[in-house]
């Protein structure tokens, strides 16, 4: 078992910008993270996908450019650093863990329980 947790969500104006964490109970340095919103009424969707290494398998069409996912398995942690926010970008946004596969989905095995970003002037 994994538990995660992610912080850092908050109320941004557009064009700010926001440094999401997700962290893990234990090691995750065998783990591959994503990082998925879900924006009211809306579906889940994918944000970014990154390996153990740190090899990005996934990019959003709608985060290239402004998102940048990384970690630092020293530190049991996972991050989403966003730039030039946008309503569009209001969403709850989750971090999910698999350690048998590099691929992210849907079906992750390991989910925390999100934190909320509302982009509004």
């Amino acid at each position: 078992q994994l538990a995660l947790v992610e912080s850092g969500g908050d109320l941004v104006q557009p064009g700010g910008s926001l440094r999401l964490s997700c962290v893990a109970s234990g090691p995750m340095k065998y783990v591959t993270i994503g990082w998925f919103r879900q924006a009211p009424g809306k579906e889940r969707e994918m944000v970014s996908c990154i390996t153990a290494r740190g090899r990005i398998t996934h990019q959003a069409e709608s985060a290239k450019g402004r998102f940048t996912t990384y970690r630092e398995n020293d530190k049991k942690t996972a991050y989403l650093q966003m730039n030039n926010l946008n309503v569009e970008d209001t969403a709850v946004y989750y971090c999910a863990a698999d350690g048998q596969s590099t691929e992210c989905s849907a079906g992750m095995p390991y989910w925390g329980k999100g934190t909320s970003v509302t982009v509004s002037s």
